[in-house]
């Protein structure tokens, strides 16, 4: 029988214990309260990077993409007849919605939720606003609008509504503009020489700033006169212009005037080959008219009686002045004489008191808008019982002599002499506007009038403006022999001229007209102080562009 083996001393072995009857252990719990924390981070992190890709989706997303933005190059591809309207008539548009093309004619932001637009459209301006907008006017919107260059043409639709005060920034300035849609017709793709705001600024305005504001000269006006011609003074002077010529028109044919159109090229000289442009033709020469004159002779010479024309005008007269240009629009005019030359006179005496009453009382706008760049004192001219002042041309050199000029200085009256006497008329008979009549023989073209009572006189007068000449005129020679007399005397061969001679070898009736210069007349009445603002493109010895 074997021996039974003694119990060895070992430590009894540690049995887990069962999850079934007790739970899960202290270290478990914990082990898995850190996964769920750890899952739950991850989850609210990707929730959250989710929410910041929404977001940032949501605002890639435009949604004003289709109110504004660039349009496709303008080829009249489509009519659909959408009215549109002009800012002047914005202040009796209140609430309405409205579409009009205009230029940006400066532009301001103001943070990144609104920006402010000054719309041009010829002499008027207006305020715009755009202000961010839900499903309206986007950030995306508002910064394209804020980027877009001065002088861009756009076009706008919006809602017009009352300003709560008048803006001073704009020539309509009870009313401004919210801007729901924003176009852009026409871009900016060159710097700007200038701004159109500098170029309407006044010369106090920019003294005043302590030449903080550019000043921009004539001559570099000229050389850019394209963008010069967009400020609001410009758009005012060239409708004046315009005016004037109507004006003109207008009082001429209530008086039984018809309108011709003269060539421009002709055989001779119509003055005096000293200011005449020589051109080429063909195989011989021409010359460019320096006036209508002999057209207009010959019309009268055809029987019709009355007659004026609009028309360029050539002078090649080396004159660097304030007042003279090479070429100039002429407003020429003649007519029968039943007596006296002095219904002439007085017909071209009537014709410039409708001219300055109708430019004063249907322009008064206009003025005003160039007067506040040009101060100046208000034109001044006669009416009533003692009517236009005219005196003669001896009694004019009186008036200079009384105020100290030598008598030998005055066998003709310089440009310095024509503006002392304008000075010495204002103050001693209150008007801008007097007529000169008898002037010198000597003084005058080879088709004037010799006085009757003295040879060494002329039947012919000059109108003036502020002390300088805008009309000169007289009464023609119809005689064929004292016209061919005076010719050679001037040292015009009349054989060069026979055409217009013939005219009056058929018999032709006493007459007599005039010539004015239209820039002229409005440089003066305007008080513009140089020519060549009261000309869209001037001409002059120096200049032949743009």
């Amino acid at each position: 029988m074997s021996e039974a083996a003694e119990p060895t001393n070992q430590p009894p072995t540690e049995q887990p214990e069962a999850e079934g009857q007790n739970g899960p252990s202290k270290s478990e719990l914990k082990k898995r309260a850190k996964a769920a924390e750890k899952e739950k981070k991850a989850a609210e992190k990707a929730a959250k990077q989710q929410e910041i890709a929404a977001q940032k989706s949501a605002a890639e997303v435009d949604y004003a993409a289709e109110f504004y933005g660039t349009l496709p190059l303008h080829q009249s591809q489509s009519r659909p007849h959408r009215p549109r309207v002009d800012i002047a008539s914005l202040p009796s548009r209140d609430g309405e919605t409205v579409l009009l093309r205009a230029r940006i004619h400066n532009s301001r932001a103001q943070g990144s939720k609104m920006v402010f637009l000054n719309l041009r459209q010829r002499i008027e301006s207006v305020q715009a606003l755009m202000i961010v907008a839900p499903e309206k006017v986007s950030k995306q919107m508002l910064k394209w609008a804020a980027g877009l260059a001065t002088e861009s043409i756009v076009l706008v639709e919006g809602v017009v509504k009352k300003s709560p005060e008048i803006i001073k920034s704009a020539t309509v300035g009870t009313v401004e503009v919210e801007v729901s849609k924003l176009f852009l017709i026409s871009g900016v793709e060159a710097r700007l020489p200038f701004t159109v705001e500098d170029a309407d600024r006044t010369e106090a305005e920019i003294e005043a700033s302590g030449d903080q504001f550019n000043r921009v000269l004539l001559d570099t006006r000229l050389n850019n006169r394209v963008i010069d011609l967009r400020s609001q003074t410009n758009q005012a002077i060239f409708k004046l212009q315009a005016a004037l010529g109507d004006l003109f028109r207008q009082f001429l044919h209530s008086n039984g005037f018809i309108e011709i159109h003269s060539p421009k090229l002709q055989g001779a000289a119509t003055e005096s080959g000293a200011s005449v442009f020589k051109v080429s033709y063909f195989k011989g020469g021409a010359f460019l008219a320096q006036s209508p004159q002999l057209a207009k002779q010959m019309a009268i010479a055809a029987d019709f009686e009355r007659v004026y024309e609009i028309g360029p005008v050539f002078r090649a007269e080396d004159s660097n002045t304030h007042r003279h240009l090479t070429e100039f629009m002429g407003l020429d005019l003649e007519m029968t004489i039943e007596e006296h030359y002095h219904e002439v006179m007085e017909m071209l005496d009537g014709l410039f008191i409708s001219i300055f009453h109708g430019l004063r009382e249907r322009y008064k706008k206009e003025i005003d808008v160039v007067n506040k760049q040009f101060p100046a004192e208000e034109f001044k001219w006669r009416e009533g019982p003692d009517g236009t002042l005219k005196f003669s041309f001896r009694e004019a050199v009186d008036l200079l002599v009384e105020d100290g000029v030598a008598r030998e200085d005055l066998d003709d009256i310089n440009t310095e002499n024509e503006k002392r006497l304008g000075k010495i008329v204002r103050a001693k008979y209150e008007t801008d506007y007097y007529i000169i009549d008898k002037f010198p023989m000597e003084l005058r073209p080879f088709y004037t009038m010799p006085d009757p009572n003295d040879p060494t006189l002329s039947n012919s007068y000059d109108f003036f403006m502020r002390g300088e000449e805008i009309l000169s005129g007289a009464q023609r020679i119809h005689d064929p022999k004292l016209l061919e007399q005076r010719m050679r005397n001037k040292g015009i061969d009349p054989e060069s001229m026979k055409g217009y001679l013939d005219g009056f070898r058929f018999g032709c009736s006493p007459h007599g007209g005039g010539g004015i210069g239209l820039e002229r007349v409005l440089m003066l009445f305007l008080k513009l102080n140089n020519i060549r603002r009261a000309s869209l493109f001037p001409r002059d010895p120096k200049r032949l562009e743009p």
